[in-house]
């Protein structure tokens, strides 16, 4: 079934009415017929608004809602990535992947060996496209609100974000043994936010790790291999899907 977000004020009680550019999608390329039955999110509350199409206009698909599904496919913890900046277009597969794996934000971090360098100019144009991965990405895996990529922030101004987050990870590779990191996983319980750190390629600085383990991270380790910088980050949120459904 075909999947669409709207925005809230989309959806007028039994009435929801899809605008832009999904419109031409619907018509013109899956060629969609009255009375068939898409899913609808508006992005924010999580729920999934099945209905169905009653009317197609120039610029408008007009729906019927026919019921909707409230328990969604969301996790019961908020989880922030925040992903040191890679090389190349590694950050998008990083957002794509993320996403599909039930990450609630995702937040660039200008760390100390980020060999990308963005100006202000360039982490918008990059923020904005990112976000648009972050929203095919949540329609492609049935997700019930979209991801937020927040604004590319220094690793100083990152910790300082997730100050209010129940707990913190961070990926290091002289964190204790397998045991402990277990340990730690094992402890978050449902509805607590969780905040993930992962370098950039050659990881973050002594001086980064020390200033994050003052605020209160939890240095964890991932293994005996060493890991990609998007391989890490994929492992810490497939580890947190597994435990919190």
């Amino acid at each position: 079934m075909y999947h669409f977000f709207v925005e809230p004020s989309q959806i007028q009680g039994k009435r929801i009415v899809i605008t832009g550019g999904d419109v031409n999608h619907i018509k013109n390329v899956l060629r969609m017929k009255i009375g068939e039955e898409i899913a609808v999110s508006n992005g924010e509350d999580g729920k999934e608004y099945r209905c169905g199409i009653e009317a197609f206009s120039e610029d408008e698909v007009i729906c019927g809602l026919r019921f909707m599904k409230e328990d969604g496919v969301e996790l019961p913890s908020k989880i922030a990535l925040f992903q040191g900046l890679p090389k190349a277009d590694k950050m998008e597969l990083i957002v794509q992947k993320a996403v599909e794996l039930g990450v609630g934000e995702i937040i660039p971090v200008a760390a100390g060996r980020s060999i990308v360098k963005l100006d202000e100019k360039k982490a918008k144009a990059k923020v904005s496209r990112w976000q648009g991965i972050a929203e095919a990405a949540a329609k492609q895996s049935r997700r019930g609100v979209i991801p937020k990529i927040s604004e590319v922030m220094s690793i100083k101004e990152a910790v300082a974000y997730a100050d209010s987050m129940d707990v913190k990870l961070i990926p290091y590779e002289l964190a204790e043994d397998m045991a402990k990191t277990k340990e730690i996983i094992s402890g978050i319980r449902p509805g607590e936010s969780v905040a993930v750190f992962i370098g950039p390629e050659g990881g973050f600085e002594e001086k980064e790790i020390a200033a994050a383990m003052e605020r209160g991270f939890l240095p964890v380790t991932l293994g005996k291999r060493i890991l990609r910088t998007e391989t890490a980050g994929f492992t810490v949120l497939a580890w947190l899907m597994y435990h919190l459904q």
